[in-house]
């Protein structure tokens, strides 16, 4: 069985450019995206790699700006 192993990745800088888990290898559950600044960028639910459900957009302040609702395709 497998398990959800949590993962960061930084920017060039060092600051945090993203937040989530792994499941096999594959982004799985909610995840972060920041811009250097430290504001976040965008955040939402991956399933084994595929962006699902409510997507945020956060503008330059991060306050949310847009939602985007991904259709699971299944792949």
């Amino acid at each position: 069985m497998s398990d959800e192993v949590p993962f960061e990745k930084r920017h060039k800088d060092g600051s945090l450019w993203a937040r989530g888990q792994h499941l096999d290898g594959k982004e799985h559950g909610y995840w972060e995206f920041f811009r250097k600044d430290g504001t976040k960028l965008r955040s939402g639910t991956f399933e084994r790699g595929e962006q699902v459900g409510e997507w945020t957009t956060y503008d330059k302040d991060g306050m949310p700006y847009k939602t985007t609702v991904m259709k699971h395709t299944g792949k």
